[in-house]
């Protein structure tokens, strides 16, 4: 008994392409809107958090700290997701353009032709997922980078805030 389930010309190997063509259609139908909606998301989520830090910092009374530590904490507050957006959002971009990529060629595949054309076509539709996860991870890493320094800055201003009034007091 052949053990080649795609060539051996039986009922498995139907029901595995069936199967195989079944989950094409689907990718084919959803990739876009899946990988848009997740960057659209992880965008939504990135500004949020980029305006609660600015709201913050503008709001930020020194004198409410005790210690350097409880205000790192407080000021470093989200930047951890705003940094990890910015870096993963290439990759969610990249597995749209890959998976748009397996689409392409399956399609190509069923016609029994390469038409240059359309094999263009299908690679500029996928790498626009790569564009999207690219054009979110500039802005949230400089968005994080501005941010961190915002940050650096208010500590340096709570150290000599704390060097001042320990001078006040002796």
């Amino acid at each position: 008994m052949p053990t080649n389930l795609l060539y051996n010309g039986g009922l498995n190997s139907r029901r595995l392409h069936g199967k195989l063509a079944n989950n094409m259609e689907f990718l084919k139908l959803y990739l876009d809107i899946t990988v848009f909606s997740l960057l659209g998301l992880m965008s939504f989520i990135m500004v949020w958090l980029a305006i609660e830090r600015k709201l913050f910092f503008s709001r930020l009374d020194l004198n409410q700290y005790d210690s350097l530590e409880a205000l790192k904490v407080a000021s470093t507050n989200n930047l951890t997701t705003i940094a990890s957006i910015g870096s993963n959002a290439p990759y969610v971009g990249l597995l749209g353009t890959v998976l748009g990529i397996l689409v392409t060629f399956y399609e190509l595949g069923l016609n029994n032709q390469i038409e240059t054309g359309q094999i263009m076509m299908g690679l500029a539709l996928a790498l626009k997922a790569t564009a999207g996860g690219i054009a979110l991870a500039i802005p949230s890493i400089i968005i994080y980078n501005g941010l961190l320094r915002k940050v650096d800055v208010i500590e340096l201003e709570y150290q000599a805030h704390q060097k001042k009034s320990a001078s006040l007091r002796t």
